[in-house]
């Protein structure tokens, strides 16, 4: 009984539900069908969540679908890639020969460019490329002395519609006997694939190829073999390039515009979907994003409703002053994954927020660059603008700064990328000797640290103060000496025994560069530090070259004539101390710019500012040495000792390169007096003078620098050594350390480095 009723009350349930179903839903959707009928609309029950009219401030679907087309499934994308990669699992160990770059161990890394075939005319961004690599360290004219090998064809701009589009490379490359299926060849790509999908393909196959290759996709990328490269213009400078545009320590950090975007916007074609859709948060106050249809030949054939307002809007406003103006910068793809945005934001210091799924960063292998973008995604762009809003201020001004780093290390130009791409491959190829992520992303990067030097941080002088090291206690002297040892009065003499009196002298070199052979020990004098004399084989450039017996952290340089106490040299050591990474000493020059020749000056005048410190009475770290020889190309270096002068000069602009900071003078006994050379015209504002480090009063010296074509060598130095950094690194600066009560009218008593101030 009790059964039957539990059945009765479940029938009688299930009626009531179909009665309500029915006389509720069901008639409701037959009035909405018969009222929609009548109006000729389709009708919903209820609203759709991309209904534009009825939620106007959201984006409709189609606009926020990212895919490169969405007919083709990623299962078809992933076919199309592994038929046209067909090694497309490759790594260093299966598809890379390393024997062919150990057999001179670290040296062995050579860089070998195919000839161009006659005729052949390159674009000029791959023209750059390849002066890059002919102008590096790595470059080889041997094939047989080549670890990794760069094609001689342009294969930048695979776009078959496009004018610099090589036809027939797969035919040519396998007619180089070296090709061996692409085995140690580096291919450079900025533009994969055509109309309407614009795909992955290169038009040929590149085999075992490492792929240097701007807007590669993620699913596309080989890790640890393929390397990211950004997307460059052709105006992209050769060398050095425009220097950041961020002044150091910006406050407020926030500018007047929190977000910005102002480029093309596709009609039609992949891409389209994420451009489209910018203007739905645009405001025109914080907020500027704007897009126009207005380019290429048929715009106005495909133009929407929106065209004529969007172009209207976009005159507005000048790019420039948004970059200038601007916190984040959106930087959305466009045909292809990348966007010359990217640079552009990074230069600007405007954070760059991404929104281009899939897009494997530029040097993603080395670079951590949550410390420097916003990624976003495309298919949230709505969330953008309350992201950005969220980001606080020091988070902000941490983000800018690491753009300006990122960009003046990798990006500013075209030997950057170029050279940074080497580096990584050449980590790869010697990974047990190679730099960590902390080098690669800390000031000064990784193209300055060579990890031939060392692996251990500690051992480079810009990261003491971030890891909280000091440097050693002691230096080593290192006396440039070119002439012969004929008496016991000559300066060297009384030099040696200043300096061996320093309680932080650790050892004194004699490096001898004099046509006669260096006397026998017996000769000099007797110290309390060890003297050594080595063989500098007549170049000028030898006192700069690492030196196995160098065991302290400091240097001290000193010229065969330099004049200075005991305390001078104590005092400048302990300022050293508190700046190892830059040269720190007394004789100071400056340059300038002279608007009348279009070039660089030089002058020696005594003046409150200065941008360089010569090295024959300077201290420095060691590794500027190791720098100095394996950073700098041959041919600097032989200007200098072709020259026998202006080794001074080019170590300054090397470190003032590396710290982007100039050296620092100390306190001297101003006891020279300096004539102006009659041989040399003087800048308007300047004098130049002649002798570079001067004889004492009361002495006579034939010394170099009585030679007047001695001045006029060292100002085509100054221009010749900016032409290859590509910029001036030198800087000027107006700052001066005295010892404390330096010249007060105090008790000499309470002086610490009293006999300074004694003429």
């Amino acid at each position: 009984m009790q059964a039957r009723k539990k059945y009765v009350l479940l029938g009688l349930c299930a009626c009531c539900w179909l009665l309500l179903f029915y006389w509720g839903g069901g008639v409701q959707v037959r009035l909405l069908k018969l009222l929609g009928q009548q109006r000729g609309d389709v009708v919903r029950p209820w609203p759709d969540w991309t209904d534009r009219v009825l939620l106007p401030g959201y984006a409709q679907l189609e606009e926020l679908q990212t895919g490169p087309g969405s007919a083709e499934s990623p299962r078809q994308r992933h076919q199309a890639w592994t038929g046209i990669y067909k090694d497309s699992r490759c790594r260093m160990e299966t598809c890379f020969d390393f024997t062919r770059c150990r057999r001179r161990g670290r040296d062995g890394f050579r860089v070998y460019v195919y000839p161009s075939e006659k005729g052949e005319r390159g674009s000029e961004s791959y023209r750059k490329i390849l002066t890059s690599i002919g102008e590096s360290r790595y470059y080889t004219t041997d094939p047989r002395e080549a670890c990794l090998f760069v094609l001689g064809i342009d294969t930048l701009d695979r776009d078959q519609l496009s004018g610099q589009f090589v036809p027939n490379l797969d035919d040519r490359i396998k007619g180089y006997p070296l090709w061996n299926e692409g085995q140690n060849h580096l291919i450079f790509n900025l533009y994969s694939g055509t109309w309407p999908n614009y795909t992955e393909d290169l038009g040929f196959n590149i085999g075992q190829a490492i792929l240097a290759k701007a807007s590669l996709n993620t699913e596309h990328f080989r890790p640890g073999f393929d390397v990211s490269i950004p997307l460059f213009s052709k105006d992209h400078p050769q060398k050095g390039g425009e220097r950041g545009w961020l002044v150091r320590n910006t406050v407020p950090p926030r500018r007047k515009y929190l977000l910005m975007f102002k480029g093309k916007r596709y009609l039609t074609g992949i891409g389209s979907d994420t451009r489209n859709a910018l203007h739905h948060i645009h405001n025109g106050k914080d907020i500027v994003s704007l897009t126009t249809c207005r380019h290429g030949k048929d715009w106005e054939k495909h133009k929407d409703a929106r065209c004529d307002h969007d172009n209207l809007e976009y005159e507005r406003f000048d790019y420039q002053e948004l970059l200038h103006n601007s916190t984040f910068c959106l930087v959305p793809r466009g045909r292809r994954l990348g966007s010359f945005r990217f640079l552009e934001s990074l230069q600007a210091a405007c954070v760059p927020v991404l929104l281009s799924n899939g897009w494997e960063l530029p040097f993603s292998d080395v670079i951590q660059w949550n410390q420097a973008v916003i990624e976003g995604d495309e298919r949230l762009l709505l969330q953008v603008p309350s992201t950005v809003h969220a980001v606080g201020n020091e988070r902000v001004l941490a983000l800018r700064q690491r753009t300006q780093m990122l960009w003046d290390a990798y990006f500013s130009s075209v030997d950057k990328i170029v050279l940074t791409t080497l580096e990584i491959i050449k980590d790869r190829v010697f990974s047990h000797v190679s730099r960590n992520k902390y080098m690669w992303n800390a000031l000064p990067g990784g193209l300055l640290v060579l990890p031939e030097y060392s692996t251990h941080l500690a051992h480079f002088p810009f990261y003491y103060l971030s890891l909280g090291v000091s440097p050693g206690q002691e230096f080593t002297a290192i006396i440039h000496a070119v002439s012969p040892l004929v008496s016991q009065s000559q300066p060297i003499m009384k030099l040696l025994q200043v300096v061996s009196k320093s309680k932080y002298c650790s050892q004194i070199i004699i490096l001898w560069n004099s046509e006669k052979p260096p006397p026998h020990r017996s000769k000099w004098p007797p110290m309390p530090v060890p003297l050594t004399v080595t063989d500098g084989r007549r170049k000028t450039s030898s006192r700069f070259l690492p030196n196995v017996a160098i065991e302290t952290e400091a240097v001290l340089s000193l010229d065969e004539d330099t004049v200075l106490l005991t305390s001078e040299v104590n005092f400048a050591f302990m300022v050293w101390m508190s700046f190892p990474e830059r040269i720190v000493g007394y004789p100071p020059r400056s340059h300038f710019w002279d608007p009348v020749k279009n070039a660089w000056g030089y002058t020696s005048k005594w003046t409150n500012e200065y941008s360089i410190v010569l090295t024959g009475a300077a201290f420095y770290h060691r590794y500027y040495h190791y720098l100095f020889s394996h950073y700098l190309p041959p041919s600097l270096r032989a200007l200098v000792d072709r020259t026998s002068n202006c080794e001074d000069i080019l170590m300054n602009f090397l470190v003032s390169a590396v710290t982007h900071l100039p050296p620092i003078k100390v306190a001297q006994r101003k006891q020279y007096k300096e004539l102006p050379s009659p041989q040399v015209r003087p800048h308007p504002s300047t004098v130049n003078l002649t002798n570079e480090l001067p004889s004492p009063q009361g002495t006579k010296m034939s010394a170099p620098w009585a030679n007047p074509e001695h001045f006029t060598q060292r100002q085509e130095c100054v221009n010749s050594f900016a032409s290859w950094f590509g910029y001036m690194p030198l800087v000027h600066s107006q700052f001066r350390l005295d010892p404390l009560l330096f010249k007060d009218q105090v008790s000499v008593l309470r002086k610490k480095y009293k006999d300074l101030e004694h003429a």
